[in-house]
């Protein structure tokens, strides 16, 4: 099937889900409420008028990338995607909690008390609205505050004196796009450079737009420094928005692409191979392009340490087979916001942080950046440095 048919049936069913998802809301929030007849009938229009934000921004968002008139527009319908997505959520969880009370009610024998219930709905609904607006508050200030810097060290077996204590800092998912601009990704690469890394990697989902939309917000991408070189492989996000134009856009701000492909650094005598392959479903839009973590060290000469750009975590096995040392990953976030935390390691069984597939250290990057709703609830976004060390 057709990328772009694909594309169209996915915006089809998912604007249906939310459809049903307002209805939904509307069914288990609204009528409920002890309120007179105009008052839910004008939340009732609230609640619609505002499930229209979304779509518009979805399917509008790539033709009005710059129209100035539009981002106000823009904010206001990433913002209510991830407040009502919180609201739906928490609102499901409770009534999931009310058929299981129910089903030991039931078991039991015990009478219904209908005015027990009805003000239970209430009462939780208001707290589900104290709730939503907490998290969604608290997340919403998280990710527009600078990235924290995550430290973490990497016990390497045989690591060569030379590269003990060596520097790499991984920015990942930055997303530069509808509502992170070049403002936004300056401050990044002034946190990133006053780590003062031997090595920068790029690990994927640099952009949502395209070249000629964005070239300026990505121009910060070039005063990134590393002293062995700034590294960048392919993320999923890059092949929606023509990947080969933005590998050409990053070379030409200087930095390394890795497209299957390695290079070989040498630091006193010791040689550190830094391979990058494309990512993990990125033939799924072009199919030509396959990752290969194997192809991309292929023929490689001689070296102390072998490290693999791999945008998607689900690379490791691969990563592990061909031998490498440590993959650099992201694409996760980490769940980015309550409760998709609770569920992403069923899909990613590496989803943050450092862990270990056979030999092969693997490190997950949260997201320096967020994709979507501008929410990152309990996963704030990070700028790792890594420290290779003695194992």
């Amino acid at each position: 099937m057709n990328y772009w048919v694909r594309l169209l049936l996915f915006f089809s069913v998912a604007t249906s889900v939310w459809a049903v998802a307002h209805w939904y809301v509307s069914k288990r929030l609204i009528e409920p409420w002890h309120a007179n007849y105009r008052a839910k009938k004008r939340a009732r229009r609230i609640l619609w008028a505002t499930f229209f934000l979304a779509p518009a921004v979805m399917f509008l968002g790539r033709s009005l990338a710059n129209v100035e008139w539009f981002a106000p527009i823009r904010w206001a319908g990433f913002v209510q995607m991830g407040l009502f997505f919180l609201l739906f959520m928490f609102l499901v969880f409770r009534d999931l909690g009310m058929l299981l009370a129910e089903g030991v009610r039931r078991i039991l024998r015990r009478p219904v008390d209908p005015e027990r219930r009805r003000f239970f709905e209430n009462a939780s609904n208001a707290g589900i609205l104290g709730l939503t607006s907490a998290l969604g508050g608290s997340g919403l200030a998280s990710a527009l505050s600078t990235p924290e810097v995550v430290e973490v060290d990497v016990p390497i077996t045989n690591l060569p004196p030379a590269l003990d204590g060596y520097r790499i800092v991984q920015l990942s998912d930055i997303h530069v796009g509808p509502t992170i601009k070049g403002k936004e990704l300056r401050e990044m690469v002034s946190v990133a450079n006053a780590l003062e890394p031997d090595m920068v990697a790029v690990t994927g989902d640099l952009v949502d737009g395209y070249v000629e939309d964005m070239r300026d917000d990505v121009a910060p991408l070039g005063d990134l420094r590393g002293r062995d070189g700034v590294f960048f492989c392919t993320g999923n996000h890059e092949y929606y928005w023509d990947a080969d134009a933005w590998v050409a856009e990053v070379r030409r701000l200087g930095l390394t692409a890795l497209l299957n492909e390695h290079v070989v650094v040498e630091r006193d005598g010791a040689k550190v191979l830094v391979a990058g392959c494309l990512d993990y479903s990125s033939h799924r839009v072009v199919p030509e392009a396959i990752s290969d973590p194997a192809g991309a060290k292929a023929d490689a000469a001689p070296h102390d340490l072998s490290i693999l750009l791999a945008h998607q975590p689900k690379s490791i096995k691969a990563a592990a087979e061909a031998g490498y040392d440590l993959q650099l990953s992201g694409h996760t976030h980490g769940g980015q916001f309550f409760p998709v935390t609770l569920f992403v390691g069923l899909v990613h069984p590496f989803s943050q942080g450092l862990g270990k597939q056979d030999n092969t250290w693997i490190y997950v990057n949260r997201g320096t950046g967020y994709w979507g709703p501008p929410l990152r609830a309990g996963v704030p976004p990070e700028i790792t440095l890594l420290r290779l060390v003695r194992a």
